[in-house]
């Protein structure tokens, strides 16, 4: 080794022990990962930029960045309250009665229409019809509640087993429910139809 190679050791050696920043700064740092830090290629090699994330330390990002989300407020609290319907409706609402000397409890969106008889009204469950000894208002009047409405003065159907509403000329209509049965809508309570959907689109004018 020269005198030439030693002095110059010496120089780099000086230097280090007087500005120790100096070796950081020419630290390859791609090979130290910073948490939360993002590095950005400058000009020269080896010369870099660390920037780090905003959402690290809590800061709200670029507003031009954010999505821009656009909402109707009456829509939405529409919305609100159908779903708080749905969340406080029992899941699956039953009828209990007396029939044969035995209680039988079955649930309501089996049945697809209750039709009186006499002193007595039919259930017409989707397997069998059982007959109870009640008056088809008294009846009406029970299951109002849980979306049975009255179509004819001895008929009430179950609003979710019905599938086709067929207006007449007569301004009367006929409804078929789940299993092919129909049933005739009179005009004294055709207006009861509105209580069938939720969402009437362009035929709401049918049930006026």
């Amino acid at each position: 080794m020269n005198g030439g190679e030693i002095r110059d050791r010496k120089t780099v050696a000086r230097e280090i022990f007087v500005q120790p920043d100096a070796l950081a700064a020419h630290a390859d740092v791609s090979a130290v990962p910073l948490h939360g830090a993002t590095i950005y290629p400058a000009k020269s090699r080896g010369d870099y930029t660390l920037e780090s994330t905003a959402t690290e330390f809590g800061q709200v990002a670029e507003p031009s960045l954010l999505p821009v989300i656009q909402f109707d407020f009456t829509s939405l609290m529409r919305v609100l309250r159908q779903l708080e319907a749905i969340a406080t409706r029992p899941a699956s609402p039953r009828i209990a009665f007396k029939t044969k000397g035995r209680i039988l409890l079955l649930n309501l969106a089996d049945v697809l229409a209750v039709q009186a008889e006499g002193n007595y009204v039919s259930l017409q469950h989707r397997l069998n019809p059982y007959l109870v000894h009640e008056s088809l208002s008294s009846m009406a009047e029970k299951l109002k509640p849980h979306g049975f409405i009255r179509i004819h003065r001895s008929v009430v159907v179950n609003c979710s087993a019905v599938e086709v509403i067929q207006p007449l000329p007569t301004g009367e209509s006929r409804l078929r429910v789940r299993g092919g049965k129909e049933y005739l809508v009179t005009r004294t309570y055709k207006h009861n139809l509105r209580d069938m959907a939720q969402l009437w689109v362009g035929s709401e004018r049918l049930c006026g």
